[in-house]
């Protein structure tokens, strides 16, 4: 005997969004590997090029951990794409300087990040690309703007090595 499933009453958003971000993603990580960056060093480039910002201002940003961030800028560091110097406004802050090196990787990488959207867009009818864009920029400025707290998942234990 198997159980019923209940009937659906709304199409999957979560399936839907999940599924396209996670493919979107696979999709940037692999186009923006050939030119040895990760998306997050890509983010942290591109908006410490905006103006001058904290590594824990580019975290947010980014929507990156501490541990991340520091793992990432490292990275950058190690390639000569950019420096952590003291902040003009808070001498204890550090702040996340882009080389010139760093910047020319930058115009390349965002190339790469427009192409890899602009191949995702281009699959659907100029009408619907508007449609959803426009959907999804009011969903993301409204309704889902903010994130609620959520309980914090159970992990497994770590197995020990033997």
């Amino acid at each position: 005997m198997s159980a019923m499933a209940p009937a659906r009453t709304e199409s999957d958003l979560s399936f839907l969004l999940d599924r396209t971000s996670h493919v979107l993603r696979t999709r940037m990580a692999a186009a923006l590997a050939e030119i040895g960056l990760t998306a997050r060093m890509h983010c942290v480039l591109v908006h410490a090029l905006e103006q001058e910002r904290t590594q824990v201002q580019l975290a947010e940003l980014g929507d990156m951990d501490k541990t991340t961030m520091v793992v990432t800028v490292d990275a950058l560091e190690q390639a000569g794409l950019a420096e952590r110097r003291p902040s003009s406004a808070d001498r204890r802050a550090r702040v996340i300087v882009v080389t010139e090196k760093g910047a020319e990787v930058a115009k390349r990488s965002q190339r790469i990040v427009d192409g890899v959207h602009r191949e995702a867009l281009g699959a659907l009818p100029d009408d619907e690309r508007e449609v959803l864009l426009r959907a999804l920029n009011r969903l993301v400025t409204g309704h889902l703007s903010i994130p609620v707290a959520a309980p914090p998942t159970a992990r497994r234990a770590r197995e020990r090595a033997k």
